[in-house]
């Protein structure tokens, strides 16, 4: 079954704001089966958005508008819906009240443009909206049998051939969701006739490049198959996107679970986590699977490894603490880094990456410290090194070592990568020392 988003806002056009809702509807309708074949953006004006609904009630079974649902004179959905369906407003007497209510609770009386929240084309429901005043909207509206899609998808949402529906829902995300949650999904559910299930699932990995990824993953990755994987690269991590299709839920988990069994063994320790885990959330994990603690001493990344780190909830128990050395001088007063040693290689280089993570760890007496010193750019510095070089240093038990990347982008990408790398390095390192622990 097709669907198309259309997101409503001259804020959103002109990059004002950016479309969050789009993609979290995306998801959600997947969820259902149901496959987002279309995203819209549009400005405030009526013809644009009647002309863009007229385009998608040919070409989708349903629409779903995200936007326009407010009191001003730029919020004009509910007009367009009107238009597009040839009737005209009237006015829902139970979300006037709704809406008086809500401004009584704010101990403000409603002021008089909110009454037009209360009109909807004559013929649609409303989607009630606790959290707001803006009331969604559900419809049906006709469309032309000479361009009418399949037959079956347009029996699986229970429609009178041949029609479309539509659902407005307001552009504040909150709302959106909880309507989505308690009011849209649910009554989707229940006019859905399909007997199959849709599941997804991401695998995330770093330290190898999109192409190279693919390369390893054979036809994996071939239109047609079943689940459908997908790849895609964002900040140096690399994301599989797994799409099972099956009768039940348990057959579509198995699919999944084989297919990720398969790439794991395929890309090994590339792969660090599932879903919404970052590189972070594999590090805690694997800090509280080993009982060690850690310790940062940043320089290029300018506390970016430890903002990460501290996201995580609870790691408080492994994460001692860390230090911004970023000047020169700063390393050897507050680190302890030798001014010898500064002097000789540098402070971009692998001896003071080294020395950096040595210091720090003794410092906060931890059992790990990571450390990182490089060029953010966009300019080489005083010694000629290049930006997007970065030196990262790891210390532990019995040990120091240290790696060399090159990074490309700006200066913001170059620190957030050289950040992740750093994470990584303390992935693999946990990684082997988890390992070693096991019985031979």
């Amino acid at each position: 079954m097709r669907a198309e988003i259309l997101a409503i806002g001259t804020e959103l056009v002109n990059g004002q704001k950016l479309d969050t809702n789009s993609a979290w509807l995306s998801r959600r309708l997947l969820e259902l089966g149901i496959e987002a074949t279309w995203h819209t953006t549009l400005p405030d004006e009526l013809e644009l958005i009647v002309a863009a609904l007229e385009v998608a009630r040919q070409r989708a079974e349903l629409v779903v508008i995200t936007g326009g649902l407010g009191p001003t004179l730029d919020d004009l959905t509910r007009e367009a819906l009107a238009k597009l369906a040839g009737v005209e407003l009237v006015l829902d007497e139970p979300s006037l009240r709704h809406i008086e209510e809500k401004f009584a609770q704010r101990g403000r009386p409603m002021p008089e443009r909110n009454r037009v929240q209360a009109m909807i084309p004559r013929g649609a429901e409303v989607i009630p909206n606790t959290l707001g005043t803006a009331p969604g909207i559900w419809m049906t509206v006709p469309r032309k049998a000479c361009d009418c899609p399949r037959e079956e998808s347009r029996l699986a949402l229970g429609l009178a051939k041949p029609r479309t529906l539509i659902v407005a829902l307001p552009g504040v995300p909150s709302e959106l969701v909880a309507m989505w949650e308690n009011e849209v999904r649910p009554r989707l559910q229940r006019q859905l006739s399909r007997s199959w299930v849709v599941r997804e699932r991401l695998l995330h990995c770093f330290g190898l490049g999109e192409s190279a990824i693919e390369a390893r993953l054979g036809d994996l990755t071939r239109r047609g198959r079943n689940p459908e994987v997908g790849i895609t690269a964002s900040d140096a991590v690399i994301t599989l996107r797994l799409v099972a299709r099956a009768a039940s839920e348990t057959e579509a988990l198995a699919l999944l679970d084989a297919d990720e069994s398969w790439i794991r063994q395929q890309l090994g320790d590339l792969v660090f986590g599932r879903d919404e885990q970052k590189l972070q959330h594999a590090v805690a994990g694997l800090l509280e699977a080993t009982g060690q603690t850690l310790a940062t001493a940043e320089s290029v990344t300018g506390g970016l490894i430890a903002s990460r780190i501290t996201q995580v909830p609870g790691i408080s128990r492994w994460y001692r603490g860390g230090i911004v050395a970023y000047q020169t001088p700063i390393k050897a007063q507050v680190l302890g880094v030798s001014e010898e040693l500064l002097h000789r290689h540098g402070a971009v280089s692998a001896a003071v990456a080294e020395a950096m993570a040595q210091h720090a760890r003794e410092l906060f007496s931890s059992d790990l410290a990571v450390a990182t010193t490089g060029v953010a750019g966009p300019d080489p510095d005083e010694r000629g090194h290049p930006a997007g070089l970065v030196f990262i240093g790891l210390a532990y038990p019995g040990g120091v070592r240290s790696c060399e990347v090159h990074w490309f982008g700006s200066r913001l990408e170059i620190q957030s990568r050289a950040a992740k790398s750093a994470l990584n390095e303390l992935r693999l390192h946990l990684l082997r020392s988890l390992e070693a622990r096991k019985p031979a």
